[in-house]
Order: C-alpha cells, then sequence, then structure tokens
C-alpha cells in the first residue's frame, strides 16, 4: 500500500542480518507474551479476587474494564509524551513500566489500589506494540516486514494459547497475586533482552515532534484502519467474550470444556498471525479483505452449527485464524499510511482493537439481554464484519482513485503539433 505524503518517509535503514534479527524479535515477542498474558488472565481469576478482596465478581470485572481503558488512553498519550525518546530506549522504558504496573497489582492490598494498578498497566500497553512494530519493520529487509511484525505479534497469540491458561491455574491453586508475579517476571526478562539486543533503527532517533505525531491524524487512510480494527475486529470479541457460556450452552460440553475451547481459540489465533504475516507482504489490503470476509463466513456458520460440538469448536478454531489475518496487516497498514508520522498511527491500532474488544463484548450483552439466545452473538459479529468490510472496500477505494490521480499528474504531457 502506498499513500500520498506531504513530507517523504525515512529512508530506508540497512536490514539486520537474518541471525540478528531472529535474537531482536524474541527479545520483543517476550514482551508481547508478557502483555498478552496479564491483558487476558484477570478474566479467569474474578472469582478469586472477589473473594480476596471482598467485593462482588461484576465488580471485580471492573478490572477488565480499567485495563482496557489504560491501553486506549494510554496508547496516544504515552505516545506523544515520549516522541523525542529513542525508539529501542523506548521500548526498554514501557516493557519495565508493564512490569511495575504488575508488581503494584500483585501487592495490591485493596480493591481500590488494585484497580488503579489495572488501570496504569494498561498505559503503556499500545505504546509497546506500535514502537515494536515500527522497529521491527525498519529493521527487516523488504519484502519481509508484515513477517517480522507478525513474528512480535506472536507472542501475544501464544500467550492467549499458553501464557493464560498457565497463569490463570496458578493463580486458582495459588493464589490471584500469583498471576502478576509471572508478568513481572516475564516483562524483567522482556526489558533485559530488549536493552542488550535490540538496536536503534536509522532515522528514529528521537528527533520527531508532538505536531508531527498529530499529523498522522490528518491521514484518511489512518482513520480508516482505525474504523476497521475498532468496528471489524470487533466481530470476533462477540463471540470470544461469551465463549464461557457458549460451550455449555450451546455444544453440550461441561464448564471444563471451556478451557479447551480458548486453547483452540488461542491456536487458531496464532496460525492465523502466521497466516498474516506472509500474506501481507505480498498484499496488505488483500489480507485485510480476506480477513474480514473469512470472519462474516465462519460467525455465520458457527451460528448454524455450534449446537455440534466437533463442528463449533472447529468453527471457533476458522474464526481465530481468520480474525488474526488482519491483527499485523492493520498494524503494518497504520505505518504505511502515515509514513512520517508511523508511532502515533501505529500505537492507534491497539485503542482501536482494545474499542472493538469493549464493543463487541457490549453488543453481545445487549443481544443476550433482550433474550435473543446465546448465539445471537455470532450473528451480532457477522454484522460487525461486514462494516468493518464496508470500511476495507471505502479505504480500497480511496486508495485507488489516489494512486490513479498521482499516476495522471506524473503522465508525460504530449508535445504540440
Amino acid at each position: 500500500m502506498s499513500t500520498s505524503t506531504t513530507t517523504p518517509p525515512p529512508a530506508a535503514p540497512a536490514p539486520l542480518p537474518p541471525g540478528r534479527l531472529r535474537l531482536v524479535i524474541l527479545a520483543m515477542a517476550l514482551g508481547a507474551f508478557a502483555i498478552g498474558t496479564t491483558e487476558f488472565a484477570s478474566m479467569g481469576l474474578l472469582p478469586q479476587i472477589a473473594r480476596s478482596l471482598e467485593v462482588s465478581v461484576p465488580q471485580a470485572g471492573m478490572l477488565i474494564t480499567l485495563y482496557a481503558l489504560g491501553v486506549v488512553i494510554g496508547a496516544p498519550l504515552v505516545t506523544m509524551a515520549a516522541v523525542r525518546v529513542p525508539r529501542a530506549r523506548l521500548l526498554v522504558v514501557l516493557i519495565a513500566l508493564i512490569g511495575l504496573g504488575n508488581l503494584a497489582s500483585a501487592i495490591a492490598p485493596s480493591f481500590t489500589v488494585l484497580a488503579l494498578a489495572r488501570f496504569v498497566a494498561g498505559l503503556p500497553h499500545g505504546a509497546f506494540f506500535g514502537v515494536s512494530a515500527l522497529v521491527a519493520s525498519r529493521l527487516s529487509p523488504p519484502g519481509r516486514r508484515a513477517r517480522s511484525v507478525s513474528l512480535v505479534m506472536l507472542g501475544l497469540t501464544i500467550a492467549t494459547m499458553l501464557g493464560v491458561p498457565a497463569s490463570t491455574a496458578l493463580g486458582q491453586s495459588v493464589g490471584w497475586r500469583s498471576a502478576y508475579v509471572i508478568v513481572v517476571v516475564l516483562a524483567a526478562a522482556s526489558t533485559l533482552a530488549i536493552w542488550r539486543l535490540v538496536p536503534e533503527p536509522e532515522g528514529s532517533t528521537g528527533t520527531g515532534s508532538i505536531r508531527g505525531e498529530l499529523g498522522a491524524l490528518r491521514r484518511g487512510q489512518v482513520w480508516f484502519g482505525l474504523g476497521i480494527g475498532a468496528i471489524g475486529f470487533g466481530g470476533m470479541f462477540a463471540v470470544y467474550s461469551y465463549v464461557g457460556e457458549i460451550v455449555p450452552g450451546v455444544m453440550g460440553l461441561g464448564e471444563r470444556a471451556v478451557p479447551v475451547a480458548l486453547f483452540v481459540f488461542g491456536v487458531g489465533m496464532t496460525v492465523g498471525n502466521v497466516i498474516a504475516g506472509r500474506l501481507a507482504d505480498r498484499s496488505i489490503y488483500g489480507t485485510i479483505l480476506m480477513g474480514l470476509v473469512g470472519m462474516a463466513i465462519t460467525l455465520a456458520i458457527f451460528a448454524l452449527v455450534a449446537q455440534h460440538a466437533i463442528a463449533g469448536m472447529a468453527l471457533l478454531f476458522a474464526i481465530a485464524v481468520t480474525s488474526q489475518l488482519m491483527g499485523p496487516s492493520l498494524q503494518l497498514f497504520l505505518l504505511d499510511a502515515s509514513p512520517d508520522a508511523p508511532s502515533l498511527a501505529a500505537a492507534l491500532h491497539h485503542s482501536a482493537l482494545n474499542i472493538g474488544n469493549s464493543l463487541g463484548a457490549a453488543l453481545g450483552a445487549a443481544v443476550l439481554a433482550a433474550g435473543w439466545g446465546l448465539l445471537a452473538p455470532a450473528w451480532t459479529g457477522v454484522v460487525l464484519a461486514v462494516l468493518g468490510l464496508g470500511i476495507a472496500g471505502a479505504s480500497l477505494w480511496v486508495h485507488r482513485r489516489s494512486v490513479a490521480a498521482t499516476v495522471a499528474e506524473d503522465a508525460p504531457v504530449p508535445a504540440a503539433c
């Protein structure tokens, strides 16, 4: 994808050797794994937290909302506040702050302090992923940028598959605070690895400005990308948020099958993430459109066959794969849409995804409350995916018109007879 801009993008830096690049990606992916674990582990430990701190489970559920709010608010604010900090050094600071936020969560003496700690822990989330995507893309050779971004994001999807179930199981057996202690250890390891291994990309030495980064918000394609993430991605969350009710209530499986379903979903997200990196290096728009169409189709089929346990599990896997096609693709889309102000655009991607999380969960709750049945969230997801597809189609139409106009302007004028 190319976009017109008044300021030329930074010159492409020399890519790292493959072996060194793998170590750099591993260091950042470890941070992504820590963040993915802390983002979702609280969901499985709400009853334990509620009993320990003497609040109701709905009150404890506010911890999830506050973390997401921290992500949405922190992504633009932290990115702009640190606009002049070199990118590699900023990554070290951000993952260290993630560790400190989780340390505060682990030792919180009351629910109020824990709630504040979860909000603070969410503040560096979006900025970390935005900056790590920028660093990974700039240190990678042409034709492998999306693949490198997807490998960093792989830490997040593997966390949903392994980190979240493991930390939840430990929290249930040893105590909920231990789940946050695990994240502190992971964040500390990632802090050290990034500090020792990640070099500063050329052209990213902290010479930007807040005004320059805000320039990203003047670009229509940035808003298209954020709209796809906030609405289209919400289709997946409309179902994912209610797997705990759908598995026993529709598939006819016991509650013990819920972790199995979440594991299947995590495997699907991991597979989709890997596929997305390879496809997006060939066509960013094509991969985004494929993800949205696939998600709408798989959600609709799920709503029709979920009462059959094996088919339902297979469709959960398919929903996860197709939805994750959009993750690395949208991240790279936003980097390319604002080449002279990439940090804010990339960080806002995670604000958009958390809005999609909240939107999908809220609309799913609304249709359930209306008495439309446990599969109503899946149909809600279909609608959100189709709306996201419409936004992506509009973005592609505008992009093609812009390219056509540029070609027309550059065409040579015929000589006069």
